[in-house]
């Protein structure tokens, strides 16, 4: 028996030597580079069978590694947001620090210059500054309590001023505190005089009056009706416990009083008297007579009388 009956009777079907098969599988090679070569029929179906499968891979791929990376970008992004956003919010925390601090240090600078200014007002006259540390109940500062005391040489019946003009007086002193009555306080006198016609009058405080802002003045005398609205009203000289010439406030309004012989009216204060921080003392006090030398110069001028009337009758008998 023959090798090729061999084969098909061990396998059923005719076999193709290798030899064969190769030569066959390079031919079709061949032809189909030659084919390739000269023709695009291949290469375009090859291509377009290329993209048909991998273009929509590749698109997807390239949406999925885009999302991934929108979404880094994104919360790259949102982290930095964040960091920025509490560096802004600690910045602003301290410039608001800082806008506060200048505030209430502008603030003070303007109580400081107006002090300066008051001080130079009344130049004459030493004086210490003093911050109100409390004050007694009620919307206005009618009695106060400052952070300086005998041992800062303060002495009752001080003056005290602030804001161009007279606040009140020293009433009680302690080794590091004074308290003060104000000049609108109900209890309050004081021996006034309208400084550009040196008329006398008495003004006293009134807190009712001052909710609008005024308080009151009496026994005014004005025969010449030279007294004016706008007037300044400043402290007598000869006032017990202030100081002479220190600005007390302005005529309001003026009336005469039912006897036709004085006047009486509203005056609107210097001083604002809802808001005080910072006050003067003047350390100087009004100069006094003693109560003996009242009392000796009181028994002179008895004593003189009595030798002019003597003097007087003898001469008349005579």
């Amino acid at each position: 028996m023959s090798p090729m009956s061999r084969k098909r009777n061990d396998q059923g079907r005719p076999k193709i030597p290798g030899r064969y098969f190769l030569l066959l599988v390079t031919a079709i090679c061949v032809s189909l580079i030659v084919i390739t070569y000269r023709f695009d029929v291949v290469s375009t179906f090859l291509n377009n069978t290329v993209s048909f499968l991998v273009v929509p891979f590749q698109s997807g791929i390239s949406k999925v590694g885009t999302y991934f990376v929108d979404r880094k970008q994104l919360s790259d992004s949102i982290d930095t947001l964040q960091q920025q956003n509490e560096q802004l919010t600690k910045e602003n925390e301290t410039l608001s620090q800082e806008n506060s601090d200048l505030t209430q240090e502008l603030s003070e600078l303007d109580e400081l210059r107006s002090l300066y200014e008051l001080d130079g007002t009344y130049g004459s006259y030493e004086k210490t500054g003093a911050r109100v540390i409390a004050k007694d109940t009620g919307n206005w500062y009618h009695a106060f309590t400052i952070n300086k005391g005998s041992d800062d040489g303060i002495e009752v019946d001080m003056n005290v001023i602030a804001d161009g003009g007279l606040v009140g007086r020293i009433t009680s002193v302690g080794t590091d505190w004074a308290r003060v009555e104000t000049i609108i306080d109900d209890d309050s006198n004081v021996s006034a005089t309208v400084q550009n016609t040196s008329s006398n009058c008495i003004v006293s405080g009134n807190l009712t009056l001052y909710g609008q802002g005024t308080i009151e003045f009496a026994r005014l005398t004005d025969t010449q009706n030279l007294v004016n609205v706008g007037d300044r009203v400043v402290t007598s000289n000869i006032s017990d416990k202030y100081l002479p010439g220190i600005l007390i406030g302005y005529v309001n309004r003026i009336q005469k009083d039912p006897n036709n012989l004085t006047k009486s009216g509203l005056l609107t204060p210097a001083v604002d008297f809802s808001h005080l921080d910072t006050v003067l003392v003047i350390m100087t006090k009004k100069q006094t007579v003693p109560e003996e030398a009242q009392e000796e110069s009181t028994q002179t001028d008895t004593q003189a009388a009595d030798a002019s009337t003597e003097a007087s009758t003898e001469a008349a008998s005579q």
